[in-house]
Parts: C-alpha cells; sequence; structure tokens
C-alpha cells in the first residue's frame, strides 16, 4: 500500500483553562491515503473542529505524532506550519473567507501572490481553475455581485489553485440551500474523481454521504470508522 497522505499516531490535544488541563483529542490515530474522500463527523463537542484544525496545520497536537505528505509537521513552529499550509493544503469554509474588495479571479490568485507567481501567470491559473468550478463568466464579479453558492465555488477555486496535496473543506454547505448544497458536493466529488485527496468536516447526514468513508468521532476518540459502499448521489438527477 502506498505511504498515507495523513498519518495520525495518537494524536492528543489539551486546552488550558488557567492550570487544569481539558482535553479535546484523547489519542486520535487515523491514515488517509491520497484520492480518498473521507468525512469527519460528530456531535458538537467531539473534537472534530479541534481534529480539522490539526489536520490542516492550524493547530499543533499536545502530543502524538502527524505525518502529512512524508513530512513531521506534529513539531513545527509556526512558520514552518504556513509553508506547509499554503503548500500542501486548500481550504474551503463555510463562510467563504473571501476578501469583498477583490474580484473572483484575484480572489482565487491569493495563494499564487504568496508562492510569487508572476501576476500575467497568476491570472492565467486562476481563470482555468475558476472554468473548472463553473464560473469562469464570473471571474470580474466580487463577492456581494455572486450568490452564496457561486461565492462557495469561488472559495474551492481558490483552494485548488496551488494544486495541493489536500483540500480540507469544513461544514462547506453550511450556509447554502439543499439545491445549491448538492452542486457543491458534486464539485467536491468531481475534484476528488480527478486525483485530489478531499477531507470534509460536517454534521449532517446527506453531506457526509457523499464521501467514500466516514469517520465518526465521540467524546476525543474515533467511535467508528466506515467506507461508504454507496457514496450518494442523491440530489444529482
Amino acid at each position: 500500500m502506498s505511504q498515507p497522505i495523513i498519518h495520525l499516531e495518537s494524536i492528543e490535544k489539551s486546552y488550558y483553562m488557567g492550570k487544569q488541563a481539558i482535553p479535546v483529542l484523547k489519542g486520535i490515530s487515523l491514515d488517509i491515503f491520497k484520492n480518498e474522500y473521507v468525512a469527519l463527523m460528530g456531535p458538537s463537542g467531539s473534537g472534530k473542529s479541534t481534529l480539522m484544525n490539526i489536520l490542516g496545520c492550524l493547530d499543533s497536537p499536545t502530543s502524538g505524532r502527524y505525518i502529512l505528505n512524508g513530512q513531521d509537521v506534529s513539531t513545527m513552529v509556526d512558520d514552518e506550519l504556513a509553508a506547509v499550509r499554503n503548500k500542501e493544503i486548500g481550504f474551503v469554509f463555510q463562510q467563504f473567507n473571501l476578501l469583498p474588495r477583490l474580484t473572483a479571479a484575484e480572489n482565487v490568485a491569493l495563494p499564487l501572490v504568496y508562492a510569487g507567481l508572476p501576476k500575467k501567470q497568476r491570472n492565467e491559473i486562476a481563470l482555468d481553475v475558476l472554468n473548472k468550478v463553473g464560473l469562469a463568466d464570473r471571474s470580474h464579479h466580487k463577492p456581494n455581485e455572486m450568490s452564496g453558492g457561486q461565492c462557495q465555488r469561488v472559495a474551492i477555486a481558490r483552494a485548488l489553485v496551488n494544486n495541493p496535496s489536500l483540500i480540507l473543506a469544513d461544514e462547506p454547505t453550511g450556509n447554502l440551500d439543499s439545491k445549491t448544497s448538492a452542486e457543491i458536493m458534486d464539485i467536491f466529488g468531481k475534484i476528488q474523481s480527478s486525483g485530489n485527496t478531499v477531507v470534509l468536516v460536517t454534521h449532517e447526514e446527506d453531506i457526509a454521504h457523499h464521501a467514500h468513508r466516514i469517520v465518526r468521532l465521540r467524546d476525543g476518540l474515533i467511535e467508528t470508522d466506515k467506507r461508504n459502499p454507496q457514496p450518494s448521489l442523491a440530489g444529482m438527477h
């Protein structure tokens, strides 16, 4: 079997209130392989957001090892983590997190600015990726001129623009109606089938059922980790 893209070994995370440690993750071990499509589920307080932040190199574990694409990121300092995030991870959030003054194309090209690419090349890549999410005709629109579903497509395009090894989506349909949610999940399906690895955090069963594997957390531990025999195509007819 190939090397996992995500290898978590006994990951623990505690937060401190005064001197008292509050354990949130209590020893999570998990392997996710290239081109997998995994949903992380769990009730509020189960630790899924904390796990998402660790997977996304936005936070470090209190103990345990996290190997991302062959690099041990569990001991990295903030600057190193930021470099790994920019190169390896594409984020999609519930709130879209687009910059309101920038056009769709400029929002998508932002990670390429940090990567130091010249403007002409940034624009070409941004337009190409917007085309992939079906928004080429909206490239000059700003977020307030687009619907929620269109804004989320822009956010997905921005996540893809660096060609990351991992797409992390945190409640990506949380602000969308069911028809738009189905369209957005359709895009994630296409992203995964074109070779990307997708990890989705959601509390909605019907959204999770688009994934090929569902990992459920409860009280800071993995409760179940199951293959999904029939990834949902509901809402796509």
